[in-house]
């Protein structure tokens, strides 16, 4: 199935998954609720669900050095697209998959987005998932996306989840759970920039049952005009394992920001640690750029630009 792209499209593509033109492997592209264009290979299927919207990615044991990438793009306004999302990764499978959504909101009506995406990880395998979200808009309708992540990891299996939200986004609540057995790793490392009266708000709930599991939860934020951005982290050792989440923002304006750790420890070899570092731009920080020839708001660019990077 073979889609022209129009330029919008084509930009918004860019912007969330990095594709210029139609993407090598296996790929799912959704615009304004209906499927676009897809390809498969041996190795990784596409299936459309019967029962719900969304599709079933199911990725064969083995399978290496692979990529599948599912963007979804809105540029109608007034329209609100909910996928479900599922993810069969083979055992001892090491894969990349690259998702996101972009809106391209021209109108006076709300645009929105909400995926619920589950993944199931076999045993041995390895998955680098990377999620981007971005809006922009001609109109005065919001952007509104609102996506679910349920992560359910067997024995001796790693997940890297890195997502970013840095533009355009006028209201989320991302939600992201997990489940992770004997010796299986899930790290999470989160961007999100808000500005104007824009809002945010991340929850994690990690529950690391099997014995010598972990997770490292991270997000970096920066929060600029009257924006508001919330923080919450709850990670649960039932077993001899370690979790770590941080949450370390950038303060501006008028803005807001609140971090909630939640550690529950019900084991004795369970080791959980919670850091939050919210505060300005410090002044030395500023100077320094300063004295090479930067003005103060190009100083701070640079600083918010190598925070988020």
């Amino acid at each position: 199935m073979v889609y022209k792209m129009d330029i919008i499209t084509k930009n918004l593509l860019a912007e969330i998954a990095d594709i210029h033109e139609t993407p090598e492997g296996a790929y799912n592209i959704r615009a304004n609720g209906k499927l676009q264009s897809r390809n498969t290979t041996a190795n990784i299927d596409i299936v459309t669900k019967t029962d719900k919207p969304g599709i079933d990615i199911i990725i064969a044991p083995g399978t290496k050095n692979e990529s599948v990438h599912i963007p979804v793009i809105i540029s109608e306004t007034g329209l609100t697209d909910l996928v479900y999302n599922d993810f069969y990764i083979g055992e001892n499978a090491d894969v990349v998959i690259v998702a996101g959504c972009g809106i391209h909101n021209c109108g006076d009506q709300d645009s929105g987005h909400d995926g619920i995406h589950t993944f199931h990880v076999g045993k041995g395998a390895k998955v680098k998932y990377i999620e981007k979200h971005y809006g922009e808009a001609d109109g005065t309708g919001e952007n509104i996306m609102n996506p679910t992540t349920i992560v359910e990891m067997e024995e001796d299996s790693y997940l890297e989840m890195e997502t970013t939200q840095i533009k355009g986004i006028d209201s989320t609540k991302r939600v992201t759970k997990g489940v992770v057995k004997d010796r299986a790793t899930f790290i999470v490392k989160e961007k999100i920039m808000t500005h104007g009266v824009q809002y945010a708000e991340t929850e994690f709930d990690v529950a690391l049952d099997g014995e010598d599991s972990s997770t490292n939860v991270v997000s970096r934020s920066v929060a600029r005009g009257k924006s508001k951005q919330k923080f919450l982290a709850a990670i649960s050792g039932n077993n001899k394992c370690s979790g770590h989440s941080e949450c370390d923002a950038i303060l501006m304006d008028e803005a807001v920001v609140t971090a909630i750790p939640e550690l529950t420890a019900a084991n004795v070899d369970a080791a959980l640690v919670h850091e939050a570092a919210i505060g300005k731009i410090a002044g030395e920080q500023l100077i320094k750029l300063m004295t090479l020839g930067l003005t103060e708001e190009e100083a701070e660019e640079e600083i918010v630009n190598g925070f988020l990077k």
